[in-house]
């Protein structure tokens, strides 16, 4: 407590007012810039009250080419400790609460490195690419990559579910408090719900964390990461969504075109100019190349049905019923290492997904106004033009990505631990 002496001079006292004020005034904006360079931009220091207090490491992203927003939240800052234990967490199959081999299940179980962090066709344990739960049930839609999540603007998940404004606090359906960090705002909020749901985990939050403790490498871990040896939920799911955060795309040929690194074929550079243009109308949904995310964010329905029977679509968040068989448009980077594609895994091939908008396009009330060769079946495209767009399409494959050590499994010789 600052005390002062009521018999100084008025103007002393004035003084050592001014003094008083200026020193926390200064305080709090030193402190406010601190935050905002960690909500606007993790290319800038990320210096934070977290590092200070740790003595942890700020976490560098150096894309020049990508926004300078970021949806980092300023009560976790993303650090070298926290991104290493989230990395590790990512991959322990014993995050499902369980050390029996059979019911072993991580995020990696289902995000492989390799298919920009999406399960894949050939992905042995779900058929058709659909992931299921440890209890057999499948999951409610087919993945969407674990890719750039850092830029995301409007939610997460098929139907947005998870974003800012959701106030939801728990869950009755799978008997959890409503309560913090039990909510549904971000990347931190699919921790709890992964390890919960009987279509992913089918866990317990409390064994979970008990068993994470008593695992001799995680207390440290988690001291290095949040200044205590103690494992709690919230640190877990900060740890995870800072690892999240870092999956970062952004050196596939085209990037490297755009740097003057590379060239594109006469078939690419065609197939990029019908990507461009009205006739091909991809733009207008996935954002052009000034866009490097390549997706708009958007929830749109892409005339894929005529008939909505999907609780789940953007109906179910915004509860408007002109929401019918709306679904976020998904980035195009990597696209051609993601199948199966759309909510629900329809087609299979990339090329099947462009011969969709070519002539299986179906009209229906509920069409985006920007479909807008919905009402004659597609773009009818020739045979040539849509080889050339699929041969630019693959331009946006980042092999530097999938095969970057810093994003693989740290322990692979460990059997806790799911490539």
């Amino acid at each position: 407590m600052v005390r002062i002496n009521f018999n100084l001079p008025i103007k002393r006292i004035e003084l050592v007012s001014l003094v008083i004020i200026l020193f926390f005034l200064i305080y709090s904006c030193i402190d406010r810039k601190a935050i905002l360079s960690t909500e606007k931009s993790p290319t800038n220091s990320n210096t934070s009250t977290a590092s200070k207090l740790f003595n942890t490491t700020p976490y560098h992203f150096e894309i020049e080419k990508f926004p300078d927003y970021t949806n980092v939240p300023v009560d976790n800052p993303t650090t070298v400790e926290g991104v290493t234990l989230g990395r590790y967490l990512f991959y322990d199959g014993r995050l499902s609460g369980n050390t029996d081999t059979a019911q072993l299940m991580s995020c990696s179980s289902c995000h492989l490195q390799k298919h920009s962090f999406e399960c894949g066709l050939d992905n042995p344990r779900f058929k058709d690419g659909h992931p299921i739960g440890l209890t057999g049930k499948p999951t409610p839609h087919s993945m969407m990559p674990l890719i750039n999540l850092a830029w995301n603007t409007s939610g997460y998940m098929w139907n947005g579910m998870l974003n800012d404004l959701n106030m939801n606090l728990g869950s009755v359906r799978y008997n959890m408090p409503a309560k913090e960090p039990y909510n549904f705002k971000n990347i931190e909020s699919f921790v709890w719900m992964a390890i919960v749901a009987p279509h992913e985990m089918n866990g317990r939050v409390e064994r979970t964390v008990e068993l994470l403790q008593k695992i001799p490498m995680y207390p440290t871990l988690f001291a290095k990461a949040f200044g205590s040896d103690t494992v709690t939920f919230e640190r877990l799911s900060k740890a995870i969504a800072q690892f999240v955060r870092t999956l970062v795309s952004a050196n596939s040929k085209f990037d490297q075109y755009q740097d003057g690194k590379k060239q594109l074929t006469a078939a690419e550079l065609n197939g990029l100019s019908l990507f461009n243009s009205e006739k091909a109308d991809c733009f207008h949904c996935h954002g052009m190349p000034a866009i490097p995310v390549w997706t708009t964010d958007r929830f749109m329905n892409n005339a894929m049905d005529t008939v909505f029977n999907d609780p789940f679509d953007r109906r179910y968040v915004t509860k408007d019923p002109q929401d019918c068989g709306k679904y976020r448009v998904p980035t195009l980077r990597n696209i051609a290492l993601t199948a199966p594609y759309m909510h629900d895994g329809r087609f299979k091939t990339l090329r099947e997904v462009l011969e969709f908008y070519n002539s299986g396009l179906k009209q229906s009330p509920y069409s985006d106004p920007l479909m807008k060769y919905a009402n004659r079946g597609g773009t009818h495209l020739s045979n040539k033009e849509l080889d050339d767009l699929e041969a630019f399409l693959n331009t946006l494959t980042d092999s530097s990505f999938i095969n970057n050590p810093a994003f693989s499994n740290p322990r692979p010789r460990d059997r806790f631990f799911i490539n």
